[in-house]
């Protein structure tokens, strides 16, 4: 996929966009867990995603290798099916303002991944800001280690996630960013189908309201916003991207009380604020240190 001068206004508008579909459907997908099982939920929303987008996508050009065909179904499997897998088994238990505050610390786990998988060699400024962030995600669970569940989940969505942003910004200008995320978002959907018949018993109630969350999930939450994250992670570095991602907690903790009138407890709040601190710290001079010129080398070979 070419790469175009993206207006710095028009950036903005797109990442706020997409982060609040992405922290509105924390809201969205627990309202939904009234009416669907969780993973079979989450799989209906992407494989119906996937399928729609499969359609609008069949006159665009496809991978003709096999290992490119798998490297979207790793995408996939990272990004869709164990993102979206962790974030709706972790709203059974915990509210949707803390599963998104907990998903998004997936930044500050880039950083970490890339010293170790891509040798890259980050600055003090950032290490400073992955401690705080780290900090701030041990106040959010309420000042100790016995993790529940619910937060198990969440922070394992962050790493799914974090290993999805990798992934893609290597291999992603190898797809037409459509046919990407069409794809990808369909073999994620099947996972979590076959998951969801697997690992859970299955529960489906069909009213009008079951049928809107589904649709909305699908094609605002999914298609929409999957859409776009690809295309701004392939205009630019992960880490200046992943920056913004501070914004989706705020949508999921706002929408999560507006809609649901959910209390949140001051120390995620005040965790919450050293999260954000944290991917601010980490990722707002990305551009101007060696680390951000080491990982544009590594990751355009």
């Amino acid at each position: 996929m070419e790469k175009t001068n993206l207006h710095p206004l028009m950036f903005i508008v797109l990442v706020v966009v997409t982060t609040f579909l992405m922290g509105s459907s924390f809201t969205v997908g627990k309202i939904g867990l009234n009416y669907v099982s969780p993973l079979l939920l989450v799989g209906l929303r992407f494989t119906i995603a996937g399928l729609i987008m499969a359609v609008l996508v069949r006159k665009r050009v496809k991978p003709e290798k096999l290992a490119d065909w798998g490297r979207i179904f790793t995408i996939g499997m990272m990004q869709t099916a164990g993102v979206m897998g962790c974030i709706f088994l972790s709203l059974r238990t915990i509210t949707a303002g803390e599963s998104s505050i907990l998903t998004f610390t997936n930044p500050l786990l880039v950083v970490m991944m890339g010293t170790v998988f891509l040798g890259i060699r980050y600055r003090l400024i950032h290490w400073i800001g992955a401690i705080i962030g780290f900090i701030g995600v041990f106040i959010t669970l309420g000042f100790h280690l016995q993790l529940t569940i619910g937060t198990l989940f969440g922070l394992g969505a962050a790493v799914f996630w974090s290993i999805g942003t990798i992934l893609i910004k290597q291999w992603g200008s190898l797809f037409n960013v459509w046919v990407l995320t069409a794809y990808q978002m369909l073999f994620g959907g099947i996972i979590l189908l076959l998951m969801g018949l697997m690992l859970e018993t299955p529960k489906l109630t069909i009213t009008p309201v079951s049928i809107t969350i589904i649709l909305w999930l699908a094609v605002m939450a999914s298609i929409v916003q999957f859409a776009i994250w690809f295309y701004l992670i392939n205009q630019g570095d992960p880490g200046k991207t992943s920056a913004f991602l501070f914004l989706a907690p705020f949508f999921g903790v706002l929408t999560g009380w507006v809609l649901l009138g959910e209390i949140v407890e001051w120390f995620v709040y005040a965790g919450g604020t050293l999260i954000f601190t944290g991917i601010f710290l980490v990722n707002w001079t990305f551009k101007k240190g060696l680390a951000n010129r080491k990982m544009a080398k590594l990751l355009n070979n």
